[in-house]
């Protein structure tokens, strides 16, 4: 095998997996009340190397509806994937991990979440679809002006 066959990039999901679920209705008298939540929603990624090839990334939500000023429910859902990253050039990581990656788990963490508060008896929640990779790029821009502001 010549060292150019070797040097190929490899990006693989391994395994995705719920690594933190939760789902909480504070009080019953909510179920007494006309339906018309308000959604405080709060998504977050992070990304951790486990050895020389491997990466957890990891997409959490926590997601809180009140009705009438009561909490409804709040439903905490950390879904998780192992990701295989070998020969990717370094400055492409950050990319992968932040957007790329995201966006594999984003389903996973959509359905959780719907069954979650679907089997809690309130109606199907079904969570926006994300451009990871335009987010990415906002944040990346934010570092980038942050940077520059610090230094002025």
């Amino acid at each position: 095998m010549s060292e150019e066959q070797q040097a190929q990039p490899q990006l693989a999901l391994e395994r995705i997996y719920t690594k933190d679920i939760s789902f909480e209705v504070p009080g019953a008298q909510v179920f007494t009340k006309q339906w018309q939540p308000e959604l405080n929603i709060n998504l977050s990624s992070s990304a951790e190397k486990i050895d020389e090839t491997h990466f957890e990334v990891a997409l959490k939500v926590v997601v809180q509806a009140t009705n009438e000023g009561d909490t409804a429910f709040i439903v905490d859902v950390t879904q998780a994937g192992i990701f295989l990253v070998d020969g990717v050039e370094e400055e492409r990581l950050p990319y992968i991990l932040g957007a790329y990656c995201p966006n594999i788990l984003f389903p996973f963490l959509r359905e959780a979440v719907n069954d979650m508060v679907t089997k809690g008896s309130f109606p199907q929640l079904l969570l926006t679809p994300i451009n990871f990779d335009a987010e990415f790029e906002a944040n990346m821009q934010r570092a980038q002006t942050a940077a520059v502001d610090g230094q002025a």
